[in-house]
């Protein structure tokens, strides 16, 4: 049976990697380390997907660039202090190894620096599975549609079998701007409703249900 899709991007945080609270706690921290208002759960999930310093922006606005530079290295100080403690959804690891042996194109479009994802990835072991990667820094930020453009560049691939899976409506709305259909998750930082109305060709509130999805559908 062809398949429908032949690339499949993926988020990082929150999607395949269960970091969401570890990304508020070090938000809290830093804002506090700094003497800003320490924003509340909900709204520091609200800007998870984003680039570092756009998130801030948004959280902060108005913020002076010494203030921001100050906070930028007080949330990496608290991330990295507890990233190695970071595990996976349960089923990633052994979902990624399928799918690639079934022969799909695997890629990461993030929010993350590079350096965060090259440290998650050697951590994770999963550095072989994906053929291809973007992160903040390197583009814009979601949901500017760069990242998939370069992602889909780098791996001849055309939109129509291209498919984008996040946890964000940042990753959702990035795939809209590519022309690209995505699959949306509500276990990690953004609620379900909050995705369904960037159009996912489904929503999932575990990574079993898009994992029995992908083998399924894609």
């Amino acid at each position: 049976m062809p398949k429908r899709f032949e690339l499949l991007v993926f988020d990082w945080d929150g999607t395949l990697a269960d970091s969401t609270q570890t990304i508020v706690d070090a938000i809290q921290s830093a804002s506090r380390d700094v003497g800003l208002p320490v924003p509340d759960g909900d709204r520091s999930r609200s800007i998870i997907g984003l680039g570092l310093r756009e998130a801030l922006q948004e959280l902060f606005p108005g913020i002076d660039a010494s203030a921001e530079q100050h906070l930028v290295e007080r949330y990496r100080v608290h991330y990295f202090a507890h990233d190695e403690k970071i595990v996976l959804f349960d089923g990633v690891a052994q979902a990624l190894h399928e799918l690639t042996e079934a022969g799909f194109m695997l890629a990461v479009a993030t929010g993350k620096g590079r350096g965060g994802l090259d440290r998650a990835l050697a951590q994770t072991g999963l550095a072989e599975m994906f053929h291809a990667s973007r992160c903040a820094g390197e583009c814009f930020s979601k949901p500017h549609p760069q990242m998939l453009d370069e992602i889909m560049g780098e791996m001849g691939a055309m939109p129509e079998k291209s498919v984008m899976i996040g946890d964000t409506h940042f990753d959702l709305q990035m795939a809209q701007n590519a022309g690209m259909a995505s699959l949306g998750v509500s276990y990690g930082a953004h609620s379900e409703e909050n995705l369904h109305p960037h159009a996912p060709l489904a929503c999932f509130d575990s990574f079993a249900k898009l994992r029995t999805w992908l083998s399924e559908n894609a």
